[in-house]
């Protein structure tokens, strides 16, 4: 056995990998691992990561290959890598393309077909029974082929059964639409620059070009300009493009960007949303209208825009929160080029798989900390600040049921003197108070005498708030679930987040975003809860993504 002591990891038989924090090669280990694994526990000196069947396929679909991550290992490792977990590694990755989907030779809007590297697997995939009955075989020796209306779901089905499907099947082109940034002129006043990441990020989403190119997901933070990514995608393909976002503020933010941005006219950027149902070459819709309906008894009444124009991109954005129907609406319109943004690929209920087979899978991931280092995202300090309970609070606590507990530690009344605490330290900054119960919400901005947007906030009174935030007359809101998607506030550098969604790890990172616009200053992202409580232990689930970014949380008990 090889041994080195003075490596910073140890990879275990079961395919957990042990990593020191402490270790002077940490920051180099902990960005190798992220690009093939999953951070599962991160107390302060040992991290935990599990290598999984999805997170080695989204490596794999980026090009990392088996010896690369089997050299990586060895490298960072203290001992020698098992011999179970080599062949794991080995298998996983080369199951990735042993399927493919091809256009079909002579009636490609018709058929796909699926192509096997080897007659063994062509056996194995055609006596898989979910895959069965999809698929057909042209005569004794032609291929096996499935219909194109069922692209998605054989891909879903396929993957659900351990076999990740390359698709190279190909796109329609959509009906022709330019689309040119404003920065590839000189005559616009206000030029922008689309950052080197931003073009190496379509490139990735790209590879393969007409033939094939142009499905997947692009992973950055919040402040990182996934919205240029999308507008650059745009240019790329030049094609009628629906964009779907997570509420009204982010159409109206997609829509504004999009006429700053490029050269595209009011004539051809449309909303459909509660307020406005345009249809134009360019469509901004929310998750929310499309997975509208009367009752459980009816059909989405607005699915029928993904099927009734010729789109030629369909662009996700926030795809880690694409609502179940959405999905089915995907797999339909596998033919079109698919373009998910997030700045977190993990989804609470579990459907990372859905968005590898029926969006595509992560073709680009920048770490956190790299574009804080290069000045793309603001430097951000993470507190957790633990505050107890007060007047006999603690007993009324351990007295009440499990479900309760929660959300009285969530709602502890100390926080209050906190928050003053913290703002009193920033009185100079623009301050965001992020919360998830409303009656805390309402106490708090009552206490303050500060704005409070929430779901019931209506869309101008928002819209007036968040203009007053950003010319700096109102320097603290107070702000309810509707803040964690997609809010121009570039100047916010401070947030305090007094309730949260148990261990949201997605919500985590959203929150967070709202502070990482580049700023000298920095960030400070403070999360107060009450310590020694099923609160404290949701918080560290919370920061489990974060801290594969490379953030670190203070524990600050000295207000409490």
């Amino acid at each position: 056995m090889q041994v080195q002591p003075d490596n910073p990891i140890i990879v275990q038989g079961d395919g957990k990998v042990i990593l020191e924090t402490k270790h002077r090669r940490y920051a180099g280990a902990r960005d190798f691992l992220a690009r093939f694994a999953e951070l599962e526990a991160s107390p302060a000196h040992l991290h935990t990561y599990r290598i999984s069947p999805l997170s080695l396929w989204n490596a794999a679909s980026a090009g990392m290959g088996t010896a690369e991550i089997l050299d990586g290992l060895r490298s960072f490792s203290k001992f020698d890598i098992p011999g179970d977990v080599v062949q794991t590694i080995e298998e996983t990755i080369e199951r990735f393309g042993l399927v493919k989907l091809l256009p079909h030779p002579t009636a490609p809007r018709r058929y796909i077909v699926v192509h096997c590297e080897t007659a063994y697997v062509a056996k194995l995939i055609s006596h898989e029974p979910s895959a069965q009955e999809l698929m057909k075989s042209e005569g004794r020796k032609g291929p096996w082929v499935i219909e194109a209306g069922h692209r998605g779901i054989f891909k879903q089905r396929l993957l659900q059964a351990g076999w990740p499907v390359e698709d190279l099947a190909g796109f329609l082109p959509g009906a022709a639409l330019e689309v040119k940034l404003r920065n590839e002129t000189r005559t616009t006043e206000d030029p922008f620059k689309v950052r080197h990441y931003q073009w190496l990020s379509v490139h990735r989403w790209y590879q393969g070009g007409q033939a094939a190119g142009g499905h997947g997901v692009v992973v950055l933070p919040c402040g990182a300009g996934k919205t240029i990514v999308a507008m650059a995608a745009m240019s790329v393909i030049n094609t009628h493009t629906l964009i779907l976002a997570t509420n009204q503020a982010a159409v109206n933010q997609w829509e504004r960007e999009l006429l700053e941005r490029t050269w595209l006219t009011k004539d051809q950027v449309g909303t459909y949303t509660g307020e406005r149902k345009e249809i134009k070459p360019v469509t901004i819709a929310t998750y929310q209208i499309l997975t509208w309906r009367r009752s459980k008894d009816v059909d989405f009444e607005h699915l029928h825009i993904f099927r009734d124009h010729d789109w030629g991109l369909l662009i996700y954005d926030e795809v880690h929160l694409l609502p179940a129907p959405v999905f089915g609406a995907t797999a339909e319109l596998q033919g079109r080029r698919r373009l998910g943004l997030t700045a977190t690929l993990v989804r609470e209920d579990g459907r990372e798989g859905d968005v590898f087979s029926l969006v595509g899978p992560k073709r680009f991931d920048m770490p956190w900390q790299d574009l804080e280092r290069e000045g793309f995202i603001a430097e951000a300090r993470c507190w957790e600040v633990r505050v107890p309970f007060r007047n006999g609070e603690e007993l009324r606590y351990e007295r009440a049921s499990e479900n309760e507990k929660f959300r009285m530690a969530a709602l502890n009344p100390a926080k209050l003197r906190v928050v003053r605490d913290l703002i009193k330290r920033h009185a100079d900054d623009n301050v965001l108070v992020i919360g998830t119960y409303l009656e805390q919400l309402h106490i708090i901005a009552r206490e303050l005498r500060a704005p409070l947007i929430t779901g019931q906030t209506p869309q101008g009174r928002r819209e007036e708030l968040f203009g007053k935030f950003r010319t700096g007359e109102i320097k603290l809101l107070v702000v309810s679930k509707v803040a964690n998607f997609s809010i121009d506030l570039p100047d916010a550098n401070v947030a305090i987040q007094v309730s949260g969604s148990f261990g949201s790890r997605q919500e985590e990172a959203q929150r967070l975003g709202r502070i990482l616009r580049p700023k000298e200053a920095g960030a400070d992202w403070y999360t107060v809860i009450t310590g020694d409580t099923k609160e404290q232990d949701f918080a560290h689930k919370r920061q489990l993504f974060l801290t594969e970014q490379g953030y670190r949380y203070s524990i600050d008990d000295r207000m409490a």
